[in-house]
């Protein structure tokens, strides 16, 4: 006997269970609510317009003058005194010579910054700049359905927010007119 009571309660709780589950289909929290399924007639689409705003990069190029140094320009004055200094030196004697070592490296000094100038260089080329930007649109969105339905050969219309396809599940509610 012990073999079939053990099927037969675990049947009843599933059998329990099925019922609890089907009760939200059955009679709502008091007695005069129940649901029930209506013939849908006729589904419209309600349109409503959305403001959508799309970021995007927006890119150009800009032509830009850019200098090159060939090299250090201080480089070239000190070497530059430096040599005409020497030179200068060996040019003259006693305070003459202190006169032209001192013409010999200012000179020298111009001579060398020029030359080390002379290396530099200016070209043209172009750079890309890019930077943000929104474009704002409208569009054309479907905001809910008008739906037209007969339930017990009375006819309603409600708006839903999606379409229900052929058949929609009412719930119907009754309380006195009083």
């Amino acid at each position: 006997m012990s073999r079939l009571l053990i099927p037969a309660l675990i049947l009843a709780v599933f059998a329990t269970g099925a019922q609890a589950q089907d009760g939200r289909y059955g009679p709502g929290p008091d007695d005069n609510t129940h649901y029930g399924w209506a013939d849908v007639l006729r589904v419209d689409p309600v349109y409503g317009v959305a403001r959508v705003e799309t970021p995007r990069q927006e890119c150009y190029d800009q032509p830009v003058v850019r200098q090159e140094s060939g090299g250090s320009s201080t480089a070239g004055t000190i070497l530059g005194a430096v040599v005409g200094g020497v030179l200068g030196n060996t040019v003259g004697k006693g305070d003459g010579r202190k006169a032209a070592t001192v013409a010999g490296a200012v000179a020298g000094g111009a001579v060398g910054n020029s030359i080390s100038r002379r290396g530099d260089r200016t070209y043209e080329s172009t750079e890309t700049r890019c930077r943000d930007v929104s474009t704002v649109s409208e569009q054309r969105r479907i905001a809910g359905y008008d739906v037209e339905y007969r339930y017990r050969g009375e006819v309603y219309v409600s708006r839903l927010n999606y379409d229900p396809g052929e058949r929609l599940r009412v719930r119907v509610s009754v309380s006195p007119a009083d």
